[in-house]
């Protein structure tokens, strides 16, 4: 992996989990994913490989049906990166994902949030505030299951910050 300076722009690719099941009895944290979701999330992973956006560094939510979408996402990946399971993404809002990409290693170009909603999509939407267009209508519409945004940032991650982003994608892949 080539290492980025401070100055040069970050990618940050924000995937909201595959669609899920709803068990009986299965707490929120424990709910696996459904079987749309065992198909869109390899397609997720497979749209993200074919642009050339495979992180470097990945943090996701701990809940099952996130680690599922990563771990599903991932094996279209040559190499799998480095992963942190941050319990902060589970049921955060904007600003506490902004404080997590805050946090992700300088040395990173490209990195992947697997969370839910509605943080996901407020996330995006508080980054990117001034992108107009058809992707930024899309995503303000609704940000489904397995729906991808990608993001360019200036500046190192320590310095994200609401509207220092732009809006490059807004993609939902399906299996």
């Amino acid at each position: 992996m080539r290492g980025v300076s401070g100055s040069e722009p970050r990618t940050l690719v924000v995937l909201r989990h595959a669609k899920s099941a709803w068990p009986d009895g299965v707490p929120d944290l424990r709910r696996p994913l459904g079987p749309r979701g065992l198909r869109d999330a390899p397609a997720a992973g497979q749209w993200l490989a074919a642009r050339g956006l495979v992180p470097g560094a990945v943090v996701c939510s701990p809940s099952l049906r996130t680690r599922q979408t990563f771990e599903l996402a991932a094996a279209a990946w040559e190499a799998v990166p480095p992963v942190v399971f941050d319990e902060r993404i589970y049921a955060a809002d904007a600003e506490e994902l902004v404080e997590v990409v805050r946090g992700l290693d300088p040395a990173v170009g490209t990195a992947l949030l697997v969370g839910h909603q509605p943080g996901v999509q407020d996330l995006v939407e508080l980054l990117a505030a001034g992108t107009g267009g058809d992707a930024m209508d899309r995503l303000q519409t609704k940000f489904p299951t397995s729906a991808i945004a990608v993001l360019d940032l200036a500046g190192p991650w320590r310095s994200t910050a609401p509207d220092t982003g732009r809006l490059r994608d807004f993609t939902v892949p399906r299996g």
